[in-house]
């Protein structure tokens, strides 16, 4: 076929940069969440329920030797924003992260880290040392949090990776979902009988950054990098199994163990997000499909770009919800649900759904 003048051959679609097509704006998104992320932080250092106002923190950050000398002040800004700052930053990244693997591993869209039965453990978990161990501190219900969280996904996982089907989807789920419902029975069976149990255990399951403490968060730190190193160096892995189980294998990869390698990842960062901040709906199953919208089919990018969403959304709507009915505060779980609810039906309305798992 002749060329006239004038006229350019047509490219085979490639780009010849050098560079994959979906990695510039996925770079892009990233570098503008990141600087999102930065100025969410500085205005959540900036923004209280107390009489502290926005101008008065600012000096003290800049380091004006009058704010300094105001203990009121600094106890506002350094230990009441400044560690529900670190927390959201880590509850939205866990989150994210924990989502975009599960929804990987599941080629689900709609999965998010309480399939795991995370929630309904963590929630038992707290009843317990609650009612027969009596537990009223919040690093005390931190810690029995995420050891119940932990514990029942490691049920789900030897369950799941028993039997010919080890490792399989469908058996992640199923398993997730019958330990979920048989802790959510158990929680309020005990419940019914310990009022103060209820009282205490319904605070913390609205889910909220409120009175988190910096050391709170120390011990959390190792358990949640051992989680994020294991989800990115399962990106190759999970990019694979995209292709369907078959291609996976062909490709050298195992599907059960990888699956379970992501199920154990997930446990860890959901289980600290949920011991933090009690049970945060609709963030890890958001992020994620985000991401994908930006990143296409690769998992590096979208893991990234899920954890810096969700890292986003969650320090803003920490941020709304100390504002939202000043001087109380709104659970910030209660702001996620009310943007999530609509979104989650536009999501499942959507004919891309049945393509988004396909992407992951």
């Amino acid at each position: 076929m002749s060329i006239t003048q004038g006229e350019r051959p047509e490219t085979d679609g490639i780009d010849r940069s050098g560079e994959p097509p979906r990695s510039r704006p996925a770079v892009r998104a990233a570098a503008g969440l990141a600087a999102l992320l930065l100025v969410l932080v500085l205005l959540s250092l900036l923004i209280g329920t107390g009489s502290s106002s926005a101008a008065r923190a600012w000096d003290y950050l800049r380091g004006d030797p009058a704010a300094h000398a105001d203990a009121q002040l600094r106890l506002a800004v350094m230990d009441v924003r400044l560690p529900r700052t670190l927390a959201a930053v880590l509850v939205g990244v866990c989150l994210g992260t924990a989502g975009c693997l599960l929804q990987a591993a599941t080629r689900n869209p709609l999965a998010e880290t309480g399939l795991l039965g995370v929630n309904s453990g963590a929630a038992f978990a707290v009843v317990l040392g609650l009612t027969f161990f009596g537990v009223t501190s919040s690093s005390g219900l931190l810690l029995w949090a995420l050891l119940g969280g932990m514990a029942a996904s490691a049920v789900v996982l030897l369950f799941a990776g028993s039997g010919r089907t080890a490792g399989s989807p469908l058996r992640l789920v199923l398993a997730g979902a019958a330990l979920g419902a048989t802790f959510h029975g158990m929680t309020s069976y005990v419940l019914l009988g310990t009022q103060s149990t209820f009282d205490t255990y319904r605070y913390w399951t609205i889910g909220s950054l409120a009175g988190v403490e910096k050391s709170d968060l120390v011990p959390l730190l190792p358990v949640v990098a051992v989680g994020l190193l294991t989800a990115f160096g399962c990106a190759r892995p999970l990019s694979a199994l995209g292709l369907g189980d078959d291609s996976a294998r062909s490709l050298g990869h195992h599907p059960g163990r990888v699956r379970l390698v992501v199920a154990a990842a997930v446990s860890l960062l959901a289980g600290c997000a949920v011991a933090v901040a009690g049970p945060i709906a609709f963030l890890g199953l958001l992020a994620p499909y985000a991401a994908r919208a930006v990143a296409g089919a690769r998992m590096a990018a979208q893991l990234a770009l899920s954890a810096l969403i969700a890292a986003d959304v969650m320090i803003l709507a920490d941020i709304l919800a100390r504002v939202v009915i000043r001087p109380w505060e709104t659970p910030v779980s209660v702001l996620l649900a009310f943007v999530g609810g609509p979104l989650l039906v536009w999501i499942a309305r959507s004919s891309r759904l049945s393509t988004a798992g396909a992407s992951a």
